[in-house]
C-alpha cells in the first residue's frame, strides 16, 4: 500500500524527537476504560518505540477493561498492560497518550504533566497543541491506523497478536466500515488481515457473556423511551462503564431510529453515550453541549461519550431526574417535541399458551332410573 506523506513526515518528526530526548523509560497511556482502538494503538506504538527507536516502554490504562470483547482481546492475545494505579509516575521520564488528549477528562495523566507524544483521531484540543509532538487526524476512522502507518514507515513488523488487535480495532471503531473512515483505514485493515489469527478474531468478536450482562440489558429494555427517530434508555447502577456505549450501539439498530442516547451510573459518575446513523452529524459537539460544565465529553461525528460527576446526587429519585433532564436536552437539541417523548412498551410476539383457567368441578349427574329420566337429564 502507499503510505501517506503525512505519516512519513510525522514519523520522521517522532524519530527526531526521541533521539533528542534524554534516555529514560516511556509510559504509553490509553484513555480510561479503553476500547479496542485504544488497546491496539498503545501496543502498536510501544512496539515501534521498542523495535525501531530502542526505547524501554510500559503500556498502561485507567478505569477498567469491562466489555467482554475487550477482555477477550487482551486475554486471548496476551497483550501486556499495567493498570496505572499500580505504577509510580516518578519512574517514567517520557509520556505518550494514544486515542486521547491531555486534560480531556478521560485519562489518568496528571494535568501538570505535558505528554511528549499525542496520537489521536478525535477533534484536536487546545491543550494538545502546546506539546512537543502531536498527530491528530479527525478524519481517520481509528487511531490504530495512524500508528500502523508509523510501523510501516519504520519497517517494523507486528506479531500475529498485534495484527489481530489492529484488524479488530479498525473493524470495531468503524463498525465494519459503516461509520466514518478513510482510505488508509481500509488499506491498513486489508494489508494486515492475512497476518491476523482468524480463530482468535472470531473468539474476540463473539465472546462468552456473563450473567450480569443480560441483567443490564434487561434493565435497558425495560426503560426505553422514544420520540420520532430518537431512542433513549436510562440505566441505574451498572457493572462497568462500557455497558453504556454497548447498549447505545444496540439500540441504534432499532427499525426507524437514527439517534440513540444511553445513560448509566458507575460509581460517582453518570456515563452517557450518543450514537447516530447521520453521517453529517457532530455527536461530539452535541455531547459537550448536553453535559456543559458538569463533566467531560467528546467524540466523532457519529459517536460520542462523556460523564458527569454525580457524587452529590445520591437519592434514587434525584438520579433518575438528572438522567431525564439530560435526555430532554438532547431531545431539544435535535429539535424534537419533548411532549411526545414516551415510554416504549415491548410486546412479546409469542407469549406461549395461556394457562387454562380453573373451573369448579361439574356435579355428577345421577344415573337415570329409566330411559325417560335419562332423556330429561341431557
Amino acid at each position: 500500500m502507499t503510505i501517506t506523506e503525512v505519516s512519513r513526515e510525522r514519523y520522521a518528526a517522532l524519530e527526531e524527537l526521541v533521539r533528542r530526548k534524554d534516555k529514560g523509560r516511556w509510559l504509553v497511556l490509553t484513555h480510561d476504560n479503553p476500547d479496542p482502538d485504544a488497546l491496539a494503538s498503545a501496543q502498536l506504538l510501544a512496539r515501534v518505540l521498542r523495535q525501531a527507536l530502542k526505547q524501554a516502554v510500559t503500556v498502561a490504562y485507567g478505569g477498567i477493561i469491562g466489555r467482554a470483547e475487550n477482555r477477550e482481546l487482551v486475554k486471548g492475545l496476551h497483550l501486556p498492560f499495567s493498570h496505572i494505579r499500580h505504577l509510580s509516575l516518578k519512574k517514567y521520564k517520557h509520556f505518550a497518550l494514544v486515542d486521547t488528549q491531555p486534560r480531556s477528562g478521560n485519562n489518568q495523566l496528571p494535568s501538570r504533566v505535558i505528554p511528549d507524544v499525542v496520537i489521536d483521531h478525535h477533534p484536536i484540543r487546545a491543550n494538545t497543541q502546546t506539546g512537543p509532538f502531536f498527530d491528530v487526524r479527525p478524519k481517520y476512522g481509528a487511531t490504530a491506523t495512524i500508528v500502523a502507518e508509523y510501523m510501516l514507515v519504520a519497517g517494523v513488523q507486528p506479531t500475529h497478536a498485534l495484527a489481530t488487535a489492529l484488524v479488530y480495532a479498525i473493524r470495531s471503531e468503524t463498525l465494519d466500515f459503516a461509520r466514518e473512515h478513510t482510505g488508509p483505514d481500509k488499506a491498513i485493515h486489508d494489508l494486515f488481515f492475512p497476518q491476523a489469527n482468524h480463530r482468535l478474531l472470531a473468539h474476540i468478536q463473539s465472546p462468552r457473556l456473563p450473567l450480569n450482562y443480560f441483567g443490564n440489558l434487561h434493565d435497558a429494555l425495560e426503560n426505553l423511551e422514544a420520540v420520532d427517530s430518537l431512542i433513549l434508555s436510562h440505566l441505574g447502577p451498572i457493572d462497568q462503564p462500557d455497558m453504556v456505549p454497548e447498549i447505545a450501539d444496540l439500540l441504534l439498530r432499532m427499525e426507524g431510529k437514527t439517534w440513540s442516547l444511553v445513560t448509566g451510573y458507575f460509581g460517582d459518575r453518570l456515563y452517557l453515550s450518543i450514537r447516530t446513523t447521520n453521517t453529517r452529524a457532530d455527536a461530539g459537539a452535541l455531547m459537550r453541549r448536553i453535559i456543559g460544565h458538569r463533566g467531560k465529553g467528546g467524540g466523532h461525528g457519529m459517536i460520542a461519550g462523556g460523564w458527569i460527576d454525580a457524587s452529590k446526587v445520591t437519592a434514587p429519585a434525584d438520579r433518575r431526574d438528572l438522567q431525564r433532564k439530560l435526555g430532554l436536552r438532547l431531545v431539544k437539541e435535535l429539535k424534537k417535541n419533548p411532549e411526545k417523548l414516551g415510554r416504549v412498551e415491548l410486546r412479546t410476539l409469542n407469549p406461549g399458551p395461556s394457562p387454562v383457567p380453573s373451573r369448579p368441578p361439574k356435579p355428577l349427574s345421577p344415573r337415570p332410573s329409566s330411559p325417560d329420566q335419562g332423556e330429561e337429564q341431557r
